[in-house]
């Protein structure tokens, strides 16, 4: 696919194989925004339509490792949420092994819409991320067919803190509150990765609507409380501190149930944004690539900082 597209000429070869008999690639796109994987459109032209897939290989030697089971894990959602109603990608070809490309690779469909990560009409957005979330934690799934059970992303141990904290109490507590066993809960079916940067959206005002869930490597088995906890984050990183702590408002409207116990979800809350810390750069180096230039490692602590803060005055 050349030098500006995919990977090399054991890519697009099996790219190509993967087509309806008589389609043809026509162009290669690199798509901005991804932090784990190398993503590209692939805009294909046969029997008089035109239409585009998306190719996501991993190239980083850390998730090249680890590619069989990530993307399989991801192919095997992909095929689980084709018979729902939730807005995900249809998958085209999984080489989670690199048997036959240059990367471990997965293809799959191209969602309609954009990402919202200006601000812009921000309660709106946040329902409706909340109602999305809602209704992936609602998919009845077998338990055959059930996903790997959840993963801490930290622990008390490998919290990185920032160097110079603006309130060192803040963290100490922070981490202290993750000292304790996980609490109990029930487990649902989690995207993991729930954040604004792997929602599409469509329309405006009133006609704004989401289109496309995407990113199902991390799918996993775990408490409600943990997804809501890694959107909340990520909406305070991104808006400021009220639009991380809405969230969970909207989505308990919505019908989602969280912990009962406060303690409870604050454990959940706290759990997430610390494995930001310090300066949440796994996030923020894919934002900035998208137009967030103004989220600077030293915005993004300070906002982690007050977001922390925030949680224990609501729950703590």
């Amino acid at each position: 696919m050349g030098e500006a597209g995919t990977e090399g000429s054991r890519t697009r070869l099996w790219v190509e194989r993967s087509l309806r008999p008589g389609d043809r690639i026509r162009g290669v796109v690199r798509l901005r925004g991804g932090w784990t994987s190398r993503m590209r459109r692939i805009d294909v032209e046969g029997n008089g339509e035109r239409y585009s897939l998306v190719l996501r290989s991993f190239v980083k030697p850390f998730y090249v490792r680890h590619a069989q089971g990530l993307l399989t894990r991801e192919a095997d959602i992909l095929r689980l949420l084709a018979d729902t109603g939730v807005p995900a990608a249809r998958l085209h070809a999984v080489d989670a092994t690199a048997e036959h490309c240059d990367h471990p690779s997965l293809l799959m469909s191209l969602l309609p819409g954009t990402l919202r990560l200006t601000g812009e009409d921000l309660e709106r957005t946040t329902r409706l991320l909340a109602r999305q979330l809602v209704a992936v934690h609602a998919l009845s799934v077998p338990e055959g067919a059930r996903p790997r059970a959840y993963e801490a992303w930290t622990g008390p141990e490998r919290v990185r803190l920032p160097v110079s904290p603006g309130r060192p109490e803040v963290w100490r507590r922070a981490v202290d509150v993750i000292r304790r066993p996980p609490p109990a809960h029930r487990p649902c079916f989690l995207h993991r990765d729930f954040h604004p940067g792997n929602v599409l959206f469509s329309g405006t005002g009133a006609g704004l609507a989401v289109t496309g869930v995407v990113d199902w490597v991390e799918t996993s088995w775990g408490p409600a409380d943990l997804d809501v906890a890694h959107c909340s984050t990520a909406l305070a990183l991104l808006h400021g501190v009220p639009a991380g702590m809405s969230l969970a408002e909207h989505y308990v409207a919505a019908g989602g149930t969280l912990a009962e116990k406060p303690a409870d979800h604050l454990y959940w809350r706290v759990l997430d944004a610390l494995a930001f810390a310090p300066d949440a750069e796994k996030v923020a180096e894919p934002w900035r690539e998208l137009g967030r230039h103004d989220l600077t490692p030293a915005v993004l602590t300070e906002r982690l900082e007050a977001y922390l803060q925030a949680l224990f005055a609501s729950y703590g």
